[in-house]
């Protein structure tokens, strides 16, 4: 991805104080800014608030990018170091504490990882070393034992000269110990290198191999200051890897001579030699010349012979390594200076250079160790992405899954932010609002990982219906409940909830959506600000968006039709509604985004909710709900009383009419109608149905409850009738009837879903139904409705609340409009044809404004409510 990798803004300042004084000022600073310019643009509260946080939110993001991400990759580096894995590296790009702090660590990664490679090598190549003289030394002792083999001096030489392997092994290895601890001793004395050169090449030839050896010193005399016991083992081992390494008939030639520092020790074989790629790893412990050469020269050896060596010139203030021969073969050279660097203590082993991998280089310098640098962080790769602060806040809850920058998603929400700045400031309700919404659900679903899902499909196709009441209904009322619903309808979709619970979390990940966001909207901003495609794309659009201001402006100011049509398609640009439709961009822009990302990664919902483990007896659940059984007999008890005892009866024991007592109780009704659901879900959680016995008792005393909470809402349904007669209707008297109706038939579905104790698919229905009962109301055309209901009242009765049917919305004048002549404008008082654009056009005021006429009416003497007992 580009621009994924780029260096975080504050890298370069190199205290972390300074870095969170500038990130609180500069949230400060955006924050006062943006507040004040959308006060003075008159924008509102509400507005304004939401998008001053959410930017000071973003720039906190962007600033913030990077500080403490070493820390929280160390953390992830720690634990699989704790594991084993010593690969990982973090990155520290930052000039700051934190950013020093990471360098230590990758330094500290890198030594780990190379003795831990090394104590592999080590166990697997001893293990191979000793194997092979040790069946070699058991398949003679076996053969002697079986009688196979008699005891002659050749049998027991091969079983002496693998018992020597394994010795010579053995001594290796401590050797090997000492390199490790770097506490060997180092005795220095004149050496004469001639006489020390021709005593290891006599001890050289008693080997069994074919090559001839050639000495040569200069000058004659050289003496070095060195410790003998150690040049000599130096010399010994470069002689056994030459002399391994060999033709048959070959030449091993020793030559030492003095340098202006010191002296020199080369010693060249007629080998195959060894690449230049392989030239430093011969040098580590068990350290292979390729396999070209391996088993040249037969023999083999223990693989330690050049790491000593190594250790020994290291010990003497010197360096080794392999140059480039003279013709052909290998040609080692050893460097002493002309006194050991510490005189009689050993000098630690320098750390061993590592082979570079496909992901870091090592270079080695003569002065201090490089270290390869830390590969770059990949947040798709798995295992080294780091856990920012937020996966740590919303844990398994709301785990980021494979979230890389999506550019086209960040323009879509974009695009429709600048849609509904464009429609939106200035207008009512209208068809604009319906496009605006039908675009903003089209993004939403479009990127959705579920919208393939039955369920959220069916949720998109009732948003898409409830969005669709902005255009057909004046009534306000009812369109905000309409995409209340659709608001809820779609996170409960987009998440893929299944249970109650699951869609209450669902609506509350929505507004969290914008802060557990945060990370993958920088991604995706640093996309597409990172220049290719995405940028080349942005600057034309600047290009062009320029471009075709210039010439509209010069044409508009050049002739006048043209102007009127720039005035139609061009929104007002004032400073203030600029501020504005600015503030309107991002904040349908951001709660856009906000679904958009919900859907992209939808949170754990239905595991937040967890299990519930029943009850261990019956009757902690059994009693309680049977308590509540006996209450609901005891109201219906009482109801029949009031039905058998008459109005007469009521009155005279409470002192209410019946209107006013059932006024007094529709709503406790509907309350306890509520309650009754949490009861039968809470019980049915909790109840066990282990046995037949349990199962019995849920469904007796649940279905119980349930039969008697259809007769409370039966109750509740009756009252409203009663109540609205006696005082008329309203609309917040027709949506509790539908709230009601609704609440039965959930019951109806419990007792369904009780019947089989599978209800699984009863949340879904539930919330589906309420939101299909609800656009059947918004189709129902409710205003309309209750205006019928009073005048069918005021003809029966003669009484009537003119007052409220002049506040009822527009889509009640076609039927206040079949008032008789001399009433008509009682109802239509204040009313006028409206002057909407296109953008406004809504059906139920293109309908009113068929039946008015072009002056406001003006409300006569007659017109007198005869009602004015006017109730919610």
């Amino acid at each position: 991805m580009s621009g994924t990798n780029r260096q975080p803004l504050l890298d370069g300042v190199r205290s972390v104080k300074i870095k969170l004084g500038v990130l609180v000022a500069a949230s400060v600073v955006v924050a006062a800014l943006v507040g004040a310019l959308g006060e003075r643009a008159g924008v509102p509260l509400w507005l304004g608030l939401p998008v001053t946080v959410g930017l000071a939110l973003a720039v906190t993001q962007l600033l913030a990018s990077g500080m403490t991400s070493p820390l929280r990759e160390m953390t992830v580096a720690s634990r699989r170091m704790a594991r084993g894995d010593y690969s990982v590296r973090v990155t520290a790009s930052s000039s700051d504490e934190i950013g020093e702090l990471g360098r230590a660590f990758n330094r500290m990664a890198e030594d780990l990882a190379g003795v831990d490679r090394q104590r592999r090598e080590l166990v697997a190549n001893v293990s191979h070393e000793i194997r092979t003289p040790l069946a070699a030394l058991c398949a003679v002792l076996e053969n002697l034992a079986d009688g196979v083999a008699e005891p002659d001096p050749e049998t027991l030489g091969t079983a002496l000269e693998q018992a020597e392997r394994l010795s010579a092994l053995a001594t290796d290895l401590l050797d090997l110990a000492r390199v490790d601890a770097g506490k060997a001793a180092l005795s220095t004395e004149p050496v004469p290198l001639r006489d020390l050169l021709e005593r290891a090449v006599a001890e050289a030839g008693f080997s069994s191999r074919d090559v001839t050896y050639a000495v040569q010193v200069e000058p004659r005399d050289l003496t070095a200051s060195a410790d003998p016991a150690r040049l000599r083992q130096l010399v010994a081992n470069l002689l056994d890897n030459a002399s391994r390494h060999s033709p048959s008939a070959g030449q091993v030639r020793l030559t030492a001579a003095a340098t202006p520092d010191g002296w020199a020790l080369e010693v060249t074989d007629q080998g195959p030699g060894i690449p230049a790629a392989d030239r430093e790893r011969v040098f580590e412990r068990f350290g292979t010349l390729g396999d070209n050469l391996s088993e040249t020269g037969g023999g083999g050896g223990t693989g330690l012979g050049l790491a000593i060596a190594r250790w020994v010139t290291d010990l003497h203030g010197g360096s080794i390594a392999f140059v480039d021969p003279e013709t052909s073969g290998a040609r080692v050279r050893a460097t002493f200076p002309r006194e050991p660097h510490r005189p009689g203590t050993a000098r630690a082993p320098a750390p061993l250079a590592l082979p570079p991998t496909d992901q870091e280089a090592i270079v080695p310098s003569p002065s201090k160790p490089s270290y390869p640098p830390a590969p770059p962080a990949h947040p798709g790769a798995p295992g080294t992405r780091p856990e920012p602060f937020l996966d740590d806040l919303f844990g398994r809850f709301w785990p980021e899954r494979s979230m890389p920058a999506n550019v086209p998603a960040v323009l879509a929400c974009l695009a429709v932010g600048l849609l509904a700045a464009a429609i939106l400031p200035f207008r009512d309700l209208g068809l604009g609002t319906a496009i605006v919404l039908v675009a903003s659900g089209g993004v939403i679903l479009g990127f959705s990982r579920n919208r393939r899902s039955p369920f959220t499909l069916t949720c998109a196709a009732l948003c898409l219906l409830l969005a669709s009441t902005a255009a057909l209904r004046d009534a306000e009322w009812i369109v905000i409940l309409c995409l209340l619903a659709g608001g809820a309808l779609c996170m409960a979709g987009l998440a893929n909830g299944r249970t109650l619970p699951g869609f209450i979390i669902s609506g509350i990940a929505w507004p969290l959506a914008g802060l557990r966001g945060l990370p993958w909207l920088g991604r995706s901003l640093r996309a597409l600000t990172g220049g290719g495609a995405s940028a080349a794309a942005i600057r034309t659009a600047l290009i062009s968006l320029l471009g075709v201001s210039v010439f509209a402006l010069l044409f508009a100011s050049a002739d006048a039709l043209f102007a009127e049509w720039v005035d139609a398609l061009v929104p007002d640009l004032t400073i203030d509604t600029f501020v504005l439709r600015a503030f309107i961009t991002v904040a349908v822009g951001g709660v856009v985004l906000a679904a958009t990302y919900l859907g992209l990664n939808p949170p754990q919902v239905e595991a937040a909710t967890g299990r519930v483990r029943p009850v261990a007896s019956r009757y902690e659940w059994l009693v309680p709900v049977l308590l509540v059984d006996a209450v609901f007999v005891a109201f219906l008890i009482v109801q029949a009383t009031v039905i058998f005892g008459g109005h007469g009866y009521l009155e005279q024991t409470t002192g209410l009419t019946y209107a006013e007592y059932v006024h007094q109780g529709f709503g406790q009704l509907t309350v306890a109608t509520i309650l009754t659901l949490l009861v039968v879900w809470a019980a049915a959680r909790k109840a066990p149905v282990a046995t037949s016995a349990d199962r019995t008792w849920l469904r007796g005393s649940l279905g119980l409850l349930c039969v008697l909470t259809l007769v409370v809402v039966a109750s509740a349904l009756y009252r409203m009738h009663v109540y609205q007669e006696a005082y008329g209707f309203t609309q917040l008297r027709l949506l509790v009837d539908v709230f009601e109706g609704w609440l039965g038939l959930v019951v109806i579905a419990v007792m369904v879903a009780g019947t089989t104790l599978r209800g699984a698919w009863l949340p879904r229905a539930a919330l589906l139904s309420g939101a299909g009962l609800l656009l059947g109301l918004a189709v129902l055309n409710p205003d309309a409705w209750v205006a019928q209901q009073n005048i069918d009242r005021y003809a029966e009765t003669g009484k009537v609340d003119w007052l409220y049917l002049q506040d009822l919305s527009d889509d009640a004048v076609p039927v206040l409009a079949t008032l008789d002549d001399d009433v008509v404008e009682c109802a239509l008082d204040g009313r006028s044809i409206s002057d909407d654009d296109w953008l406004e056009w809504n059906l139920g005021r293109a309908r009113a404004q068929s039946e008015l006429s072009g002056e406001p009416a003006s409300l006569s003497p007659t017109c007198i409510s005869t009602d004015t007992t006017r109730r919610p």
